[in-house]
């Protein structure tokens, strides 16, 4: 490790741009997209503004860690898919499920209602072929002034990159699963 004396000055100017609604990615392999995704939701949530999440690949059921907690602070979570794509038992049912909710997570964006609005794992149901990429692409643009959109999911497409404010790719260096150690309650749910 190298030992780093901390800066005594700030390191940055203070931008002088004007405050508008973003297009934050969270990609990659590695663990985390979703984590931060609720991470900037809760900040979000804990700062008055209107949050809507969409979950594209949970069922609407779904009771994980993050669940259980939007309901104690009333950060509404919609789960709009049928789960893992290799437990479904019919892909054309699950693409028909990831269209329907993204004609509710299109209108909550353009409706302006919302602060922030994540599309959890919609690069799924992208690269998948079930959403079309140009009407994603569409709806980022034409969003509200102050609608901020966050994007999760691995293989994020090339032209949301494109287009995103901030983009973070979560990459993989080690992973206890591929150890052998199964996913932890509270960590990985």
């Amino acid at each position: 490790m190298q030992i780093e004396t901390p800066p005594s000055e700030k390191p940055y100017e203070k931008p002088e741009g004007e405050r508008r609604g973003l297009v934050i990615v969270n990609t990659g392999d590695g663990k985390g997209k979703t984590t931060a995704a609720f991470g900037l939701a809760f900040r979000a949530t804990g700062r008055g503004k209107a949050v809507k999440v969409y979950q594209f690949m949970k069922v609407p059921t779904a009771r994980f860690g993050e669940h259980r907690l939007s309901e104690q602070v009333g950060l509404p979570v919609e789960g709009l898919g049928d789960g893992f794509s290799w437990k479904s038992r019919d892909l054309d049912h699950s693409g028909q499920l990831a269209r329907e909710g993204w004609e509710k997570a299109k209108a909550a964006i353009l409706s302006g209602d919302y602060f922030l609005v994540v599309l959890d794992e919609v690069t799924y149901p992208l690269i998948y072929g079930w959403l079309p990429l140009q009407e994603v692409l569409d709806t980022l643009a034409a969003r509200p002034k102050e609608v901020h959109v966050c994007i999760t999911g691995r293989r994020c497409p090339q032209e949301i990159i494109d287009v995103a404010d901030t983009v973070t790719e979560m990459t993989m260096i080690k992973h206890a699963f591929k150890a052998g150690i199964p996913a932890q309650r509270g960590i990985e749910d």
